[in-house]
């Protein structure tokens, strides 16, 4: 591929990422009219016609690690592990 091929991909590429994002904020924006729809019904659950709607509260727990590392470092040390990725980036 040439170096004109590559610059055109790539300008397709962030073409697409900026679609992607603005297409993100559309549908956070629709998101967010539901939810309020929701509380000002005071439900967590609605059906809409062929869709089942719900936002509910979740809850998880999770390790503090950075806790865990200072309160007992060898401990967190036996129990890591490292792990690694490749980060794609066009800028």
């Amino acid at each position: 591929m040439s170096t004109n091929e590559m610059n055109t991909v790539a300008r397709e590429y962030r073409e697409i990422q900026a679609m992607i994002k603005e297409l993100e904020e559309q549908a956070d924006s629709l998101k967010q009219t539901l939810i309020k729809e929701m509380d000002a019904r005071c439900v967590d659950t609605v059906q809409a016609g062929e869709f089942k709607v719900s936002y509910k509260l979740v809850e998880s727990s999770r390790l503090d690690s950075k806790a865990l590392k200072a309160d007992h470092a060898e401990l967190y040390a036996t129990y890591t592990r490292k792990t690694a990725s490749t980060r794609f980036m066009v800028s």
